[in-house]
């Protein structure tokens, strides 16, 4: 029972890893561009549910639109003010700025919010329930479920919507889109709003359940590079799937291993895959 137990919490977790990545996903298929800063997100994501139910009192509705909007026009600034003037560079000045921009963002926490951990005060999602023995956390379980559903519907919008198909034609030629009628601008200013929304509610998904401070960015955002790489680039099904993968096999490593093992395991596995099928689980050879 314990150890179904370890695998259904892993499952959750690795459900919230799938959603913070597949806005990286999106933007890394999209557009080639690597975004550094995508942990920062998340991270911000969680503050922004912070401030919300302390100044506010919201409850987990509001501060999960609250964090998804923030972050959603946060996105969007970022790619109107930076990331559109450095693509007309080299690969290695994309690189530096966003990586300058977690720096950024990641001090600018620091100074505003200080280094010390901190976590949500009690709300609705508080206490644990038992499912067939099983005891979750309730706060576990509602991330959990909801990171699989706003997932999937970002994989509809993509797949089965107007703005979907405009996303995927400027992904395949921007040249081509816009004598559609598309403009490429408004299109990537809509993909990395929506990739920083996804990181943002699922910054404040994780809030719910796990104390954080300003450096826990740097942590997410390698995680989210390991999901995107191992689901396949640009695939946000394979970015389910690997988060799933991935939180399951860290639950039960540091179940039956000890905690501080867990990464070493999903990384050595991680170069394992990549020699095996360096395009991932579901990307284009």
């Amino acid at each position: 029972m314990i150890a179904v137990q370890v695998i259904v919490g892993g499952l959750l977790l690795g459900a919230i890893y799938a959603l913070f990545s597949s806005g990286l996903t999106l933007i890394w298929g999209m557009m080639n561009f690597i975004n550094f800063a995508h942990g920062e997100f998340v991270m911000l994501g969680m503050y922004a549910a912070l401030l919300v139910v302390v100044w506010l009192g919201g409850g987990p509705v509001t501060f999960g639109a609250a964090a998804a909007g923030a972050l959603f026009a946060l996105g969007a600034v970022i790619y109107l003010s930076l990331v559109r003037h450095v693509l007309r560079g080299p690969m290695l000045a994309q690189i530096l700025s966003t990586f300058g921009l977690a720096l950024l963002l990641r001090y600018a926490a620091f100074w505003w919010f200080s280094a010390n951990y901190v976590s949500l005060p009690g709300n609705a999602l508080s206490g644990t329930i038992a499912i067939g023995g099983i005891f979750i956390p309730v706060a576990q379980l509602v991330a959990g479920v909801a990171a699989i559903v706003l997932t999937l519907l970002l994989q509809l919008l993509l797949t089965r919507t107007l703005i979907g198909s405009a996303l995927l034609a400027v992904a395949e030629d921007p040249g081509a889109a816009m004598l559609m009628g598309i403009r490429p601008d408004r299109i990537q200013a809509l993909a990395w709003g929506l990739s920083a929304g996804s990181a943002g509610v699922a910054g404040a998904l994780l809030a719910t359940a796990y104390p954080w401070s300003p450096s826990v960015g740097e942590t997410f955002g390698l995680i989210a590079f390991v999901v995107v790489a191992f689901g396949g680039f640009g695939s946000v099904l394979g970015s389910l799937y690997a988060g799933l993968i991935i939180g399951l096999i860290q639950a039960a490593s540091a179940f039956w291993l000890g905690a501080i093992y867990k990464d070493v395991v999903v990384y050595a596995l991680f170069v394992a895959l990549l020699w095996l099928r360096p395009q991932g689980l579901m990307g284009k050879a």
